[in-house]
């Protein structure tokens, strides 16, 4: 049964990790917004809006080029603040959840496991900061009640 269920979830790590499928909604987002713009009279400025926020996104999954705005607010330079991608598209992250860009210093947030840090408290921050229980890819809380890799030993990060 367990064998089942990880057999059921690899299909969603492929779609999501495929820059194709990514592209692929975002396109069929764009063209629905573009019908609800001439079809909805009422919500053209949200529609509008949202038609632009997708046209952003698409450009930054074609060029693969991401920025982390609050670095970028705080230098004022894109080019501190510039985000690297894997060749799949992922972020890279290290063991403390912060996106990197180099791959010897992380890896995706999906193949992180409890093995991989010392203690309760050091997996928690990391599971915390890649997204809790709601994006929980590596599955560090297995009975989702939010405490990650709660077997490994107590301490500080």
């Amino acid at each position: 049964m367990a064998e089942e269920n990880i057999n059921n979830k690899k299909p969603k790590k492929k779609l999501r990790g495929n820059k194709k499928f990514r592209l692929t909604v975002i396109a069929i987002l764009l063209v629905i917004v573009a019908i609800l713009f001439f079809v909805w009279e009422k919500a053209r400025i949200f529609l509008a809006a949202a038609f632009f926020l997708l046209l952003a996104a698409l450009g930054l999954e074609i060029s693969e080029k991401d920025w982390d705005l609050g670095n970028l607010f705080e230098t004022g330079s894109f080019q501190e603040s510039k985000i690297m991608r894997d060749e799949s598209g992922n972020f890279l992250y290290d063991l403390q959840g912060n996106i990197v860009t180099d791959s010897a210093k992380g890896k995706r947030a999906d193949e992180y496991n409890c093995d991989d840090f010392s203690t309760q408290p050091q997996a928690q921050a990391f599971f915390e900061k890649v997204g809790g229980v709601g994006n929980d890819v590596n599955r560090l809380d297995g009975d989702k009640d939010g405490v990650a890799c709660e077997a490994l030993p107590a301490g500080t990060n």
